[in-house]
């Protein structure tokens, strides 16, 4: 029976996570990553390697600054997902 799930991640060891969901039998209601960082001497804005896949895969993207906040809750609570599958790391 396919999942609906949430992917929470940003760092790029948690692309190949993401695309293994997007070429299951689930369905990956939505993508959380951190908002795109200014970075190098240019201070160009680069977005996470979750986002850019997110984009290319043409995913629901979400980017909010903080979690914390009951806009963003209520958005993830309408979603219903049965799993929300994070990869964090410190």
């Amino acid at each position: 029976m396919p999942q609906k799930i949430v992917f929470m991640g940003t760092p790029e060891f948690s692309v190949p996570a993401l695309e293994s969901l997007v070429n299951s039998h689930h369905k990956v209601l939505a993508v959380y990553s951190q908002p795109a960082n200014k970075a190098n001497r240019g201070q160009k804005i680069i977005p996470s390697s979750i986002e850019s896949f997110a984009k290319e895969k043409s995913l629901n993207l979400r980017t909010p600054e903080n979690l914390d906040d009951d806009e963003e809750y209520n958005y993830l609570k309408k979603l219903k997902p049965d799993i929300v599958d994070l990869v964090h790391f410190e």
